[in-house]
């Protein structure tokens, strides 16, 4: 009961909410960079749907130091309410991927197929190949890590960003 009560009350003070949002900031980025270092190192073929995930780290990351940056401001909330939708649609597209990778074969992505993602990727990969090319199938399950593919861990990271983040949203209505 103490433990509920003691995360109903967190992050209390303003240095609390702020270094939560630094610290998710950091693992969003953390994130990223274990995922290019996995990928050179175990010469790993990631596919658009594991690069878009990449996308969206970099992109929590920046709305999370936002947030932190701004945190006895009210623009900190909507930099919050962003980033919960940013980790929403993570959440929606590793559930996808973690779906793909255990359905039937004929459900797939990669380099071949031209939707939003696929095309945003291309761009990207082409203009930043280390962080951003898609080699990759997205039914494929090159690296499991305690029997869980990176897509299923992208899945969990997502989760806990947008509990941490429901968490700051939370506190900084009730600090206004």
């Amino acid at each position: 009961m103490a433990l509920v009560e003691s995360v109903s009350r967190w992050p209390a003070d303003l240095r609390q909410r702020r270094i939560a949002a630094l610290v998710a900031s950091a693992c969003a980025l953390a994130l990223v960079a274990a995922a290019v270092a996995l990928t050179e190192w175990l010469q790993l073929n990631p596919c658009p749907l594991c690069i878009f995930q990449r996308v969206l780290d970099l992109a929590l990351a920046a709305l999370l130091f936002a947030a932190a940056a701004l945190i006895a401001s009210r623009a900190a909330r909507w930099a919050l309410a962003a980033a919960l939708l940013v980790a929403s649609g993570g959440i929606a597209v590793a559930a996808y991927q973690s779906w793909i990778q255990i359905s039937p074969p004929q459900l797939s992505c990669g380099p071949a197929a031209q939707g939003l993602i696929e095309r945003l990727v291309a761009w990207l990969g082409e203009q930043l190949p280390l962080l951003f090319l898609a080699t990759g199938s997205c039914d494929s399950t090159e690296l499991a890590i305690l029997g869980l593919s990176l897509a299923n861990w992208s899945l969990v990271a997502y989760l806990a960003f947008a509990a941490v983040i429901a968490l700051l949203l939370r506190a900084q209505r009730r600090a206004a």
